[in-house]
């Protein structure tokens, strides 16, 4: 018997093969096929299930794919609605690969077809179980992303999500090994533990929502206080996930074809079209980028900011990219949140782009060094802390004004662009990816380029 897991951390997603006596099955598959069919030719196995533990709202799950190159049977839970063939389970039914069983243990709360599932091994013990967002360490997963106006409250699935932690999840044995599927940095959760796995006897001691003495309703008022809003391409990949989607290798394909200057131009040029330039932020700024474009580096998580930024999952993308090595890379990165519209690359990057005689522009950018001084001599800057709310509270320059990048584009119409403003977060990174916004949009912006803790 083998379980693995496959960590992504650029989505602080989990996901897990298990594999006995030729036979496989693969729970929450990200879009790419491709490494768990890799996995199962080693392991000399056919992939039998793919498990979902519920519609994903943060990622497009690969399920579609797997199962069209594989032969593998859909499961879902019970409650579950989807525009393809899938199998609808029940509650506790058992699912055999190999010698060994994969219990489905309905768990709404999260979503209503939310649900966990129990390796039951050769021998009849539990080792572990996969509780999708239902059970996170340290944490739960936020119940206020499927609700249906009108019939289906936040407190309605927090109440539920209360009971199946306590019915079919705290009931389990102490040693059982807690597989989640996100880790901390996913915004399906308020507070997640950086480790990747724990036993529930542990969780039932760290976590809040484990609590033995907690009521239900100090439950739902725990969960669904201090949610941030979720990000706007979470409804969007939700509504995908239920969906038939395009091939990925078709996908793929397109989105990693080369564009000679002069085409990427005309591309460019063109508005139906927005370029995003991936490179590492040290080559963003030092040699510039094409005019119009926006910086969304691939080197920290870029398809959260894709989907968080981009609000036309369906709009025409072209990209830069460091060297053409990192071009399916890039566009996979695209692809696990929906956008599927990439169009191309720029061949041979920003400097082929300068042998055709096109210019380049420079983002204003200061050090951490520079700004202090600045700072000392000047009695009033415009300064925007571009981090979370929740990073922002925890500590900020004086007279700084929270503007979270994830809601920057609900919240530009409050700025003045007579006014000039400096950003900064908490690496650089993050502010660059705002300042170029800001910029694109004519805005008056500097980025500092620095660690938050230089400018302390």
């Amino acid at each position: 018997m083998k379980v693995q897991q496959l960590f992504t951390s650029s989505l602080s997603v989990m996901t897990y093969y298990i594999s006995d006596n030729g036979e496989a099955a693969v729970i929450d598959p990200l879009r790419d096929p491709y490494p768990y069919i890799r996995m199962a030719e080693s392991d000399d196995a056919i992939i039998k299930y793919i498990f979902l533990t519920h519609f994903h709202a943060d990622f497009v799950s690969g399920h579609l794919d797997l199962a069209q190159k594989t032969g593998a049977t859909i499961v879902y839970g019970p409650n579950a609605v989807a525009d393809f063939d899938f199998y609808c389970a029940k509650d506790k039914e058992k699912f055999q690969i190999g010698n060994i069983f994969l219990q489905l243990l309905h768990t709404p709360g999260h979503t209503l077809e939310s649900s966990s599932f129990l390796l039951i091994d050769e021998a009849g013990d539990t080792p572990c179980v996969f509780t999708g967002d239902c059970l996170f360490l340290d944490d739960v997963g936020r119940p206020d992303l499927a609700t249906v106006p009108g019939s289906l409250t936040v407190k309605d699935l927090a109440g539920m999500q209360f009971d199946s932690l306590r019915s079919k999840i705290m009931t389990l044995p102490d040693d059982i090994i807690v597989y989640p599927n996100h880790g901390s940095g996913s915004s399906c959760g308020k507070n997640m533990k950086s480790s990747t796995f724990d036993t529930l006897k542990n969780q039932k001691e760290t976590n809040y929502a484990l609590k033995p003495d907690m009521t239900k309703e100090e439950f739902i008022m725990e969960v669904t206080t201090g949610l941030e809003t979720p990000p706007q391409y979470f409804p969007k990949n939700a509504k995908l996930n239920k969906s038939k989607l395009k091939d990925i290798d078709d996908i793929i394909y397109q989105a990693t074809t080369p564009l000679f200057p002069d085409k990427f131009k005309e591309f460019a040029d063109n508005p139906e079209y927005l370029v995003i330039d991936t490179r590492n932020k040290n080559d963003f700024i030092e040699y510039g980028t094409i005019p119009g474009a926006l910086y969304i580096g691939i080197e920290a998580n870029f398809a959260n900011w894709v989907g968080s930024l981009i609000e036309n999952i369906d709009q025409k993308i072209i990209f830069i990219a460091d060297n053409e090595s990192n071009t399916r890379e890039i566009a996979t990165r695209f692809s696990r949140v929906g956008y599927d519209n990439v169009k191309g690359y720029l061949l041979g990057g920003i400097h082929n782009w300068l042998n055709y005689g096109y210019d380049l522009i420079r983002v204003s950018t200061i050090s951490s060094t520079e700004f202090s001084k600045l700072v000392k001599g000047e009695s009033v800057l415009n300064v925007l802390d571009v981090r979370s709310k929740s990073d922002y509270l925890t500590g900020h320059l004086e007279g700084a004004i929270n503007f979270p990048l994830q809601h920057i584009n609900s919240n530009i119409h409050l700025l003045d662009k007579n006014q000039q403003y400096f950003l900064y977060c908490t690496s650089g990174y993050v502010s660059l990816i705002a300042t170029s916004i800001l910029l694109y949009n004519d805005y008056n912006v500097v980025n500092i380029n620095g660690r938050y803790e230089e400018l302390k």
